[in-house]
């Protein structure tokens, strides 16, 4: 048992130290505020505090963890074993020369996402206003890497201690913002496909549309059979997010009522978890939220558990409240579209910290760090480029034998599209997460 010991207590402190040392290096702590306690114990122990004591493990303390309310101040940064840290101290006694925990929180906490930002015409914070995208760490998990610096240096020190053994994970994740091309869409929408068709002079896609619509041909966003195909043969558990809502500029799926879209649904949570995909109107309007979770929970005729915000719009903390407000026990929102990468500096999953009311909650987040967006509409990347970036992020994943999450979107599989074959880097993406050669996937 390792012993932490702190000159103040605070539920920050408690919520770093469960993150590092029992979700991310699996060893279980007590922690003491008695520095006589501390100083008599015989087993490892650490303590984190703003001087040392003799010759003991010791992580100098920066003040951001027992503070409260929100700061405005200056975020340092330094080099660190090939990548960056936050919060250098100057302590010569230290194994670190940072504060590990202050920065760990900082990140975790998304605390520079309540601080003043200028917001993107979507009211998200951007990827470029973040200290990892500045200081270029975006697309390393420092997080992970800063707790296996603390593994490495307790192990030194106390060889018998034992840490649970971590194995990397792969969970592929889809966002069904218009689950058909054609396809369902009502007599108005139909219409008004092919006049826009005929007025821009696009004589294949009236040929294409009428294909669809008579059953000639399957439509070309029904790429449904090929992921499942995909997930059965190498025994991978999906996550699908619905786009459940009122038609709008921004929210164009199938109509809510829709059989065969409704259908779609139940058949895809035969094969793996399904969750909400709240629509963009429902960012500031909670009630809007409660409704199309409840219409969706009465086609799956069970409740809905996990979300994922339509055009990853999130306004912290007002946005995670929702969810909360909702029963909503997972969110895998955390993420940017402009960049790949970690937003939290993590590929772990982690409890969202309410900064506001200074404490723990019960939604667990799950950051993803790769987009099909991200690699095609914001760094307009050809899909031999998108390979290269998506081999970096899943290889820093696997060094610390983290959880790879990818979000697609069903249309991006269609191996017809005009923006290149994409359904071939998909399946590189998992042919590499899996150390798969030359794998194939049938339709």
């Amino acid at each position: 048992m390792l012993l932490i010991y702190s000159h103040k207590n605070s539920n920050r402190l408690q919520y770093t130290l469960k993150m590092i040392f029992r979700n991310i290096l699996g060893i279980d702590f007590n922690h003491t505020t008695d520095k006589d306690v501390f100083l008599k114990y015989q087993g490892p122990k650490l303590n984190y505090s703003p001087k040392s004591f003799s010759q003991e493990v010791f992580f100098c303390s920066h003040e951001l963890l027992y503070e409260s309310g929100i700061g405005n101040f200056e975020i340092n940064v330094i080099d660190f074993e090939g990548s960056k840290a936050l919060f250098p101290v100057n302590d010569e006694k230290a194994y670190l020369p940072f504060d590990v925990f202050a920065a760990t929180f900082f990140l975790l906490s998304r605390y520079e996402e309540y601080l003043p930002y200028k917001k993107d015409e979507h009211g998200r914070f951007h990827a470029h206003e973040s200290i990892a995208w500045q200081y270029k760490f975006l697309k390393k998990p420092v997080v992970n890497i800063w707790a296996y610096q603390i593994k490495k240096i307790l192990r030194k020190r106390y060889p018998r201690l034992v840490f649970r053994r971590r194995t990397f994970q792969f969970i592929p994740t889809y966002d069904i913002d218009l689950a058909f091309s054609y396809r369902s869409k009502g007599f108005v929408r139909t219409t008004g496909g092919f006049i826009n068709d005929l007025y821009h002079g696009r004589f294949q896609d009236i040929i294409l549309r009428s294909k669809v619509i008579s059953g000639a041909i399957k439509d070309p966003y029904d790429t449904y059979n090929y992921q499942i195909n995909l997930h059965k043969r190498h025994n991978l558990d999906a996550i699908y997010f619905i786009l459940f809502a009122q038609y709008s500029s921004y929210d164009k799926n199938i109509s809510v009522n829709n059989k065969r879209y409704q259908h779609l649904i139940k058949h895809l949570s035969d094969y793996a978890e399904v969750g909400i995909h709240p629509s963009y109107a429902s960012q500031n309007n909670i009630d809007l939220l409660k409704r199309e979770v409840r219409k969706l929970s009465a086609v799956l005729k069970r409740e809905v558990k996990v979300s994922r915000q339509h055009f990853l719009r999130m306004d912290l903390p007002s946005t995670y409240r929702n969810l909360l407000a909702m029963e909503i026990s997972d969110d895998y929102t955390m993420g940017f579209a402009a960049e790949p990468g970690f937003r939290a500096g993590t590929c772990d999953s982690f409890y969202f910290y309410d900064l506001d009311m200074d404490m723990e909650t019960g939604l667990l987040v799950h950051p993803f760090s790769i987009m099909d967006g991200t690699l095609i509409d914001y760094k307009n990347l050809k899909p031999h480029e998108a390979g290269q970036v998506i081999k970096q992020i899943i290889e820093e994943v696997k060094a610390v034998d983290g959880t790879f999450i990818s979000l697609w979107h069903n249309h991006t599989l269609n191996p017809q599209s005009q923006l290149g074959n994409w359904r071939k880097v998909y399946e590189e993406m998992v042919n590499m997460a899996l150390d798969i050669e030359n794998g194939e996937v049938l339709e």
